[in-house]
């Protein structure tokens, strides 16, 4: 049986490595909306529309698919997949927006 000095050192490691994990995902998201305004950058090029209804449901669905496949809640996932691809659209708006302003 463990101690409580040794359970709280063990408990204390793992917030730790939830910790890094935030972090992490904190770092991930940004990247993806880095890269969702360079993708909207060039859909402005082309003369392409910002939105994408039909992309943004695949990337929601694919998200729920892979949640599904590795044990996890894919509704709550999609909840999740749903939140990022909003960040990144209005990412997107944002820079298009600015761009006609200026």
């Amino acid at each position: 049986m463990k101690t409580s000095a040794e359970m709280e050192l063990r408990l204390g490691a793992l917030r730790e490595r939830l910790e890094s994990i935030d972090r992490n995902i904190v770092h991930l998201i940004a990247e993806r909306v880095a890269l969702a305004r360079e993708i909207g950058r060039e859909k402005t090029a082309a003369g392409l529309p910002t939105l994408d209804p039909s992309r943004e449901v695949e990337i929601v669905g694919r998200a729920a698919l892979e949640a599904r496949q590795m044990g996890l809640d894919p509704e709550a996932v999609r909840d999740i997949a749903w939140r990022l691809v909003g960040l990144s659209r209005r990412a997107q708006q944002e820079d298009r927006s600015a761009a006609k302003a200026s």
